[in-house]
């Protein structure tokens, strides 16, 4: 019923910048929380950043700094900016939300993107 789909990933330098969006279409009475999650080789998938509807927003300690997440209500779109990139940023980045459907709320996740940082 919701449908999130990443762009704007790919290969930087390190110490580069990349910004991801993500676009949650379908059918949905509302979209609360939006973040950012991601997936190294090997790792589990961890947190990077989220966005409450209203704005509030939560970091990881390993990215606070360098990496910014906001939203476009209007467009329900959530984007992460990246910068400062490290090679340990490597890894898929996948989206989510959290929808209200006809369903009920549940968490809704995107195909994820690749992130790559050469050193």
């Amino acid at each position: 019923q919701v449908q999130l789909v990443e762009s704007g990933g790919g290969l930087v330098q390190a110490g580069g910048s990349l910004r991801l969006s993500c676009a949650a279409s379908g059918r949905y009475f509302s979209i609360n929380a939006m973040g950012w999650y991601r997936q190294a080789p090997g790792k589990q998938r961890e947190l990077v950043a989220t966005i409450t509807s209203d704005g509030s927003t939560n970091y990881a300690d390993s990215v606070k700094g360098r990496f910014t997440i906001s939203r476009d209500n209007a467009k329900n779109t959530v984007y992460l900016q990246m910068n400062s990139l490290k090679p340990e940023d490597i890894a898929v980045y996948y989206c989510n939300c959290n929808a209200e459907t006809l369903s009920g709320r549940r968490p809704y996740w995107g195909q994820g993107t690749q992130v790559t940082v050469s050193s």
